[in-house]
């Protein structure tokens, strides 16, 4: 059954608004309830998992993530409108796709087992938006179950999976009308974001998911959040990934 804050932000997301309010008693009561609003959005939207965001807050924190619509899953070069993602921030990430799939098993799948089945790497932009009106100052509960503050991934072109990646901090360029907007050293809060992957894995087969080759799983920006004021052309190169880019108009 769909609980109501779950429908309120399916609401939310089909019609690109924000919720004004948000009633105590309609807040998630722990983590496992906001990942089952989660997927309650997704169905009631009638749209499949295309991918996953993962992160952390440090390099040994815990580990949050949300399933991510195939509808908001766009190629590189995509033109998006800024009406209806509210705030609007932007990440550059690295993402992961495997080269095998994770059936659900009743079984922990294994660290080892994991990272050997990356089989390749790209850059993406997040953007980063909002169901509620009152962003950021809202209950963590709540963001984590409005899809984790998802409002779409730009996926740039995949090569192949190389372990000697800097993943900790790579050399990037971040642009926003070919102006950098990186203002910081590089880095993912989360440290190596391959430590996300096998908590995504055993945190999808607990409930039933398959990680199958075709989903992208973004883990991570590397720049903090820009917040663009107007529209205009994004650009993001990791250096060793093929560069992505978004207009936004």
């Amino acid at each position: 059954m769909t609980s109501s804050l779950s429908q309120l932000l399916a609401d939310a997301r089909r019609n690109r608004t924000v919720l004004d309010t948000l009633p105590p008693e309609l807040l998630p009561s722990d983590a496992d309830a906001a990942y089952a609003i989660q997927h309650e959005i997704l169905s009631a939207c009638g749209a499949r998992i295309g991918g996953w965001k993962i992160g952390a807050k440090s390099a040994s924190g815990p580990i949050q993530g949300a399933p991510l619509p195939d509808t908001d899953l766009h190629a590189d070069g995509a033109r998006l409108s800024r009406e209806g993602f509210a705030p609007l921030g932007l990440e550059l990430e690295v993402a992961f796709r495997f080269g095998r799939r994770f059936e659900p098993s009743t079984k922990p799948y294994r660290e080892d087992e994991v990272l050997a089945g990356i089989g390749s790497i790209g850059a993406t932009i997040e953007i980063v938006a909002s169901r509620y009106a009152a962003w950021p100052a809202i209950d963590k509960l709540a963001q984590l179950a409005d899809l984790q503050n998802h409002g779409a991934l730009i996926v740039g072109e995949f090569t192949r999976y190389r372990e000697d990646f800097p993943f900790v901090a790579p050399s990037l360029r971040f642009a926003f009308n070919a102006g950098n907007v990186v203002e910081t050293t590089p880095a993912n809060p989360a440290g190596d974001p391959r430590r996300l992957l096998t908590w995504l894995v055993n945190h999808a087969s607990s409930r039933g998911i398959a990680v199958t080759r075709e989903m992208v799983i973004t883990a991570g920006s590397y720049t903090g959040m820009f917040f663009p004021r107007e529209a205009g052309d994004v650009s993001g190169h990791i250096e060793g990934l093929a560069p992505v880019h978004l207009t936004l108009y």
